[in-house]
């Protein structure tokens, strides 16, 4: 069985992005997204794609989801639906789902594990992550962050395990 993890930072009204971008920018989650993805494969979506600031990322995998046959992304692995994403990820170690929206949404009853940045303030968005149930998730470890000077806002670094 292939290990898939969703990666994604939420608002506290679980808005995650808008307009195809983060509503956000904290260098503390950017540089723990690059830490717990490198050398993995990250699963997306083409827009999600496109919404990266270079493409494909340095030292990870992309296995881009389209719904458009034989298309294909230079530098990306190609998958047509989510069962062939599934398929194409790697056998060995984690597979990370990075967005966005209807992504997320369709892996999310598939997941083993999720690292959420959990941004405590309400943003506007239309974009929005599903509600996590601690009925099938359960929390692994969180760091609270309320001291960065780059942002008037907290957050919470958290890890969960389906139960």
């Amino acid at each position: 069985m292939k290990k898939i993890s969703i990666i994604v930072a939420i608002a506290s009204n679980y808005a995650i992005g808008k307009d195809n971008d983060l509503l956000w920018h904290i260098s503390k989650d950017l540089k723990r997204f690059k830490e717990i993805t490198k050398d993995h494969y990250i699963v997306m979506g083409k827009r999600t794609y496109y919404s990266l600031p270079v493409r494909p990322l340095p030292n990870r995998t992309s296995l881009i989801i389209t719904d458009v046959a034989d298309e294909v992304i230079d530098g990306c692995l190609m998958a047509y639906s989510i069962e062939d994403a599934i398929n194409k990820m790697d056998s060995t170690g984690e597979n990370f789902i990075i967005g966005g929206g209807s992504i997320y949404n369709q892996f999310m009853p598939i997941a083993d594990k999720l690292h959420i940045t959990r941004v405590h303030k309400d943003f506007e968005a239309d974009t929005y992550y599903p509600e996590i149930s601690l009925d099938d998730w359960e929390l692994q470890s969180q760091e609270h962050v309320d001291d960065d000077p780059q942002n008037d806002f907290n957050y919470t670094f958290e890890t969960y395990i389906r139960k």
